[in-house]
C-alpha cells in the first residue's frame, strides 16, 4: 500500500476551526512541496473566517480583506468546507481519527478570564468578548443586551480588544453607519448616553499591550478626547529598559503627549489610567454602580520585566457599566487535551498526541495579532511534515475516502454548509448591506442562515 501523501494515497487531513489559524495550516499544507493532500476544514458556525469575521472591529475593514487570502485556499479543489458542524455535537474525535491521517485544532480561545473580585457578577459586568460579538452580529453573542443609558463605563484592561471596545463605546455611531456593524448594536449605540469610559491599565504605560496605531486611533476620534495624568504617564526607573524598543517608546511618547493637552474640549472623554486595578465592583439593586481600584507600584519581576504590586491606596468611580478585557482562554473540546491552568492544548511544538496538532491561539494562548499565526501555523504544519516523513503517524484511519465524511455527517442528521453555500450567504449578506447604504448586513443567527439557503434547521 502507498505511503500516505502520494498520488495513489493521498494524505488526508482535518482542521477543527475556519478561522485565521486554521486557514494558515490549510495554506501551509497546500504549498508543501511534493505533497499530495486532501484537507477538509471545519467550523461549528456555518460561516469561515472567524475572528476576521467575528472579532474585528467594524471600522478596521482593512484588516478583514486578509479574507481574500482565505478565499483562495477554500476555493483549491483540494480542500473541502463543511460549515455548522461541531466537535462533540455532530462529530467526534473518534469520528476524525477513524478517517483523517492527521487532525489540526485550530479553535482559539472562545471563553475569556476573570477578574476574580466582589461584584464581578453583578448586573452590567460584562467580558469584553461578549460586547465584540455583540456588536459583530456572532450568533453566541447577538442575544446580549448592554446598558448605555449610563453615563460612564469602565474598560478593564489595555489590550488591542480594550482599545476597540473603547473606541466603539467613544465614537460618533453615525461614523460605523456604512460598516458591517449589526444593525441592532448600531441602533444602541446611536442611543448610547455615555459619555466617559475609563481605560485602566494594571502597569505603566511602557507595559501596555496595545499597539501604537490602536491607541493613536483613541486620541484622533473627532468628538472625544483622549486624557491623561501627566503623573500616571511618567515611566518608573524599573521599567525605563523597555523604552529601548521602537514601539513602546511611541506608545510612550504618545501618551505622554497627550497628558501635555490636559481635559480637551470635545463632549465625550476616554480616561486612560495606568498603575490600577480593580479590586471590587459595587452595585446598588443588584446592578453595577462604581468600581473600586486600587494604585499599584510597579516592581521588577526578577525574569526582565515588571509586575504590579498594589500600593494600599484605593479610589472609587461611578460607573454603569464595566468590560473586562484581562485575557483569553480556551474552552475543553471533548476527547482533546486541555489544560486548565494555562487555558489551552497541551502540546509540544504543536504537537498534542501522535497525529494531532494545534495551531493558533489554542497551542500558545492569546497573544499576537491575526499576521501572528501564519508562522506559528507554518511552525506546526513543519512538524505535520516531519512526523510524516519518520512515519509516526498513527494506523488508525480506516476509511479515508473522499465520500467518508459527507456520508457519515448525512448518516448522523447534520446540516453541514459547503463552501459554495457559504458564498451564497455572503451574497445575500451584501445585497442587504447595499440595501441598507451599508458593506454588508450580517445573518446574525444561525437559523436565519439556514433559512435563508432552504435549508432545514438541526434538531
Amino acid at each position: 500500500m502507498s505511503a500516505p501523501g502520494t498520488p495513489d494515497r493521498p494524505l488526508t487531513v482535518a482542521v477543527v476551526g475556519a478561522g485565521p489559524s486554521g486557514f494558515y495550516a490549510v495554506e501551509a499544507l497546500l504549498k508543501a512541496p511534493g505533497l499530495t493532500v486532501r484537507v477538509d476544514l471545519f467550523d461549528r458556525l456555518p460561516t469561515p473566517y472567524g475572528l476576521v469575521r467575528g472579532g474585528v472591529a467594524p471600522d478596521h475593514q482593512k484588516i478583514k480583506s486578509v479574507a481574500a487570502v482565505y478565499e483562495r485556499a477554500a476555493l483549491d479543489p483540494r480542500v473541502r468546507f463543511f460549515g455548522n458542524v461541531k466537535l462533540g455535537r455532530d462529530l467526534s474525535v473518534d469520528d476524525l481519527r477513524a478517517r483523517y491521517d492527521q487532525i489540526v485544532y485550530a479553535v482559539g480561545c472562545e471563553s475569556d478570564r476573570r477578574m476574580d473580585v466582589p461584584g464581578e457578577d453583578l448586573v452590567g459586568s460584562h467580558s469584553a468578548t461578549e460586547f465584540v460579538g455583540w456588536y459583530n452580529g456572532h450568533p453566541d453573542h447577538r442575544h446580549r443586551s448592554f446598558d448605555l443609558s449610563c453615563a460612564a463605563a469602565a474598560v478593564v484592561g489595555v489590550g488591542n480588544v480594550a482599545m476597540d471596545v473603547t473606541r466603539l463605546l467613544s465614537c460618533d455611531a453615525e461614523s460605523l453607519a456604512k460598516t458591517d456593524v449589526a444593525g441592532y448594536a448600531l441602533d444602541a449605540l446611536r442611543k448610547s448616553l455615555v459619555k466617559t469610559v475609563w481605560l485602566l491599565g494594571r502597569r505603566g504605560p511602557a507595559e501596555a499591550a496595545y499597539s501604537p496605531d490602536e491607541i493613536e486611533e483613541i486620541g484622533e476620534l473627532p468628538a472625544c478626547d483622549l486624557v491623561v495624568d501627566p503623573a500616571e504617564a511618567v515611566v518608573d526607573e524599573v521599567s525605563k529598559a523597555a523604552l529601548s524598543a521602537p514601539a513602546v517608546k511611541r506608545k510612550v511618547e504618545y501618551v505622554q503627549g497627550r497628558a501635555k493637552i490636559g481635559e480637551g474640549t470635545k463632549p465625550r472623554k476616554v480616561r486612560l489610567r495606568f498603575c490600577v486595578s480593580p479590586v471590587e465592583l459595587i452595585g446598588e439593586a443588584g446592578a453595577v454602580k462604581a468600581i473600586k481600584i486600587e494604585r499599584n507600584k510597579l516592581v521588577s519581576d526578577g525574569k526582565g520585566g515588571t509586575k504590579a504590586v498594589g500600593a494600599g491606596k484605593f479610589e472609587t468611580i461611578p460607573v454603569g457599566l464595566v468590560l473586562r478585557s484581562v485575557g483569553y482562554r480556551g474552552v475543553p473540546l471533548p476527547g482533546v487535551p486541555f489544560d486548565e491552568k494555562s487555558g489551552h492544548i497541551p502540546n509540544a511544538a504543536g504537537r498534542v498526541v501522535p497525529g494531532e496538532y494545534v495551531v493558533g491561539w489554542a497551542k500558545r494562548g492569546p497573544s499576537g495579532l491575526i499576521g501572528t499565526n501564519r508562522a506559528d501555523s507554518v511552525a506546526t504544519v513543519s512538524a505535520m511534515l516531519e512526523d510524516l516523513k519518520a512515519g509516526k503517524l498513527p494506523a488508525r484511519a480506516v476509511d479515508t475516502s473522499i465520500e467518508s465524511m459527507p456520508k457519515l455527517l448525512v448518516a448522523k442528521g447534520s446540516k453541514a454548509l459547503s463552501f459554495a453555500q457559504w458564498k451564497e450567504l455572503d451574497k445575500l449578506e451584501l445585497a442587504q448591506g447595499a440595501a441598507h447604504g451599508k458593506i454588508r448586513e450580517k445573518f446574525t443567527r444561525v437559523e436565519d442562515m439556514l433559512a435563508a439557503l432552504g435549508a432545514r434547521v438541526p434538531t
